[in-house]
């Protein structure tokens, strides 16, 4: 008999569909507030999970774990769950997308209208028995320039309602085409920095990631308009505490509404005592009716796993047929490693790609091997994008995806060609395999070579000159880095070429200052990839025939 741990506090609805459960043979047991030991005692005893953001299930309270096989996040994020542990256990992780996000989006709103309306301090003045209307002064949202950064179903739904306030939206997400964007109301800039100066109001709504860390820094203060006012209920540490505490004190930023911080929980910290700041205890998704709705999604998703294993919203599996597989799965790699290569060479939104099946290939099911680019395209960018909803969030964003194949060999046996348009540009590359696991770049913007698909990577236009390749290779050396691979294409003996080395080491912005100021060398960006065989989670949690 299948059964549930439940380990935070869970909606009403959600327990009466657990006990609904209990004719099909599916039991549960409410166990919360477990931690170590305790814990991985308690998971060791069941074959599914569902929690809220309250436990941590690291990967010691997981190790040695041979019954788990699913995990439900009664929510969005899944930052409390060791999704690479997970996975090597073969546990599907899934999360329920959609039931929180009017709720987040209406405290976004709550938010903005607290922080121009001082409307918690003027409650705690009255209450300390003072009228004192003068010091109370706020601002109207209507007229006001509204920045939003991440345009995703939380994103939309603020921009909706800020439409609704009559607020001029401006918006940044890598994947929303500019017509999606205005058909939806959306100024689309190209860079959160182009937004900053412009704003009257900024708030993200995006994964905390390497790349949204401290979006609103020390050096953005000098750029921010003065007098804005910040709003997050996404993910702590997108805006640098410490920076927005020195904007407030310098009179740059008036307010600020936070719900989230980087350290949770967070139960002191400077912003508490500074004046224009209104806190609260990441309260985004905590409505009855939110809490309902993930609960009772929640809860369908693991009843529906344990009695016919339908997978879905998984963020670390993919209901992959095993047949499906057999013949694609090192395409699928390659096609993923082309998705993420193409991604990091222009910073501006696309508007449309393309995936090209050249060869053997062509003939075989490509449906996965292109959502699989898809996939790799979008994940820098979304959170938990895997190969199951990677081109329906593409749609969303109004960005199409063609696919096209011929099975006439070309140069070699199987090629899977990709183009990106964005910014008025196309990027083009193409890969192929070398056995059957081995992902190889063979052109890269119309120009043959041959470089790994894996690591860290330069990639470089120059003039096809004697003498650069020497030129970059000194740069780098005298700074320590070290170059593993070079591979070179070019289109005529002195004309435009194009370099990819792969690199030991990321190298530094000094390193690529000294390589763009080498004689001939037009651009260089660097590319960051997995290494040679680490598949995305939820390949690598596919099931093998």
């Amino acid at each position: 008999m299948p059964s549930i741990i439940v380990l935070d506090p869970l909606s009403p609805d959600g327990i009466a569909l657990l006990e609904a459960a209990k004719p099909a043979g599916i039991s549960y047991r409410v166990a919360t507030g477990l931690s170590g030991a305790d814990l991985r005692a308690a998971l060791a005893e069941h074959d599914g999970a569902i929690c809220r953001s309250g436990v941590k299930i690291t990967g010691d309270v997981l190790a040695g774990n041979h019954r788990l096989k699913a995990i439900v996040r009664a929510g969005v994020g899944t930052d409390n769950i060791d999704k690479d542990a997970a996975t090597r256990l073969g546990i599907v992780v899934m999360n329920t997308p959609a039931g929180n996000t009017v709720s987040t989006a209406e405290h976004t709103f709550a938010m903005l209208l607290a922080v121009s309306r001082n409307i918690a301090q003027a409650d705690a003045s009255l209450k300390s028995h003072a009228w004192d209307r003068g010091r109370f002064m706020g601002v109207q949202l209507a007229g006001k320039t509204l920045g939003i950064v991440g345009l995703g179903r939380i994103g939309l739904a603020v921009a909706s309602r800020a439409r609704a306030f009559e607020m001029k939206v401006l918006g940044y997400d890598p994947f929303m085409s500019a017509d999606r964007a205005a058909e939806l109301g959306i100024e689309l800039v190209e860079s959160v920095r182009g937004m900053l100066p412009q704003v009257d109001y900024l708030t993200v709504h995006t994964p905390l990631t390497d790349d949204t860390k401290h979006l609103v820094g020390m050096e953005e203060l000098e750029i921010l308009k003065p007098g804005v006012r910040l709003v997050n209920c996404a993910r702590g540490g997108i805006y640098d505490e410490k920076a927005v505490a020195e904007g407030l004190s310098r009179g740059i930023i008036a307010g600020v509404g936070l719900d989230v911080f980087e350290k949770e929980p967070c139960t002191d910290s400077p912003l508490f005592g500074m004046p224009g700041v209104i806190v609260t205890p990441h309260l985004g998704a905590s409505t009855e009716e939110a809490q309902s709705q993930v609960a009772v999604e929640g809860v369908g998703l693991l009843v529906d796993f344990l009695s016919t294993g339908s997978i879905r919203h998984s963020v670390n599996a993919s209901p992959i047929d095993p047949a499906a597989l057999e013949g694609v799965r090192g395409f699928l790699d390659l096609a993923w490693r082309l998705g993420l290569l193409v991604a990091q060479l222009d910073e501006a939104a696309p508007k449309s790609c393309s995936i090209a099946y050249r060869g053997e290939i062509a003939a075989r099911n490509t449906r996965l091997v292109t959502s699989a680019f898809a996939a790799g395209l979008l994940e820098a960018a979304i959170e938990d994008v895997n190969i199951v909803n990677a081109e329906m969030l593409l749609r969303e964003r109004g960005i199409d995806l063609i696919e096209q194949s011929r099975t006439d060999p070309g140069a070699f046996s199987s090629v899977v060609g990709v183009d990106l348009v964005s910014g008025g540009r196309v990027h083009r590359a193409a890969g192929t395999l070398f056995g059957h696991s081995m992902p190889r770049l063979v052109q890269l913007e119309g120009h043959r070579l041959e470089a790994y698909l894996d690591g860290t990577l330069l990639v470089f236009t120059h003039q096809d000159v004697p003498g650069i390749i020497g030129r970059v290779g000194t740069a780098f050396g005298g700074l320590g880095v070290n170059i593993a691979q070079m591979s070179v294409g070019r289109t005529a003996p002195g004309g435009e070429a194009i370099g990819v080395l792969n690199l030991d080491q990321e190298p530094s912005e000094e390193a690529i200052r000294q390589v763009l100021a080498c004689p001939g060398v037009r651009s260089a960006r660097v590319v960051r990839l997995p290494p040679a065989g680490q598949l995305p989670l939820w390949l690598s949690a596919a099931r093998r025939p």
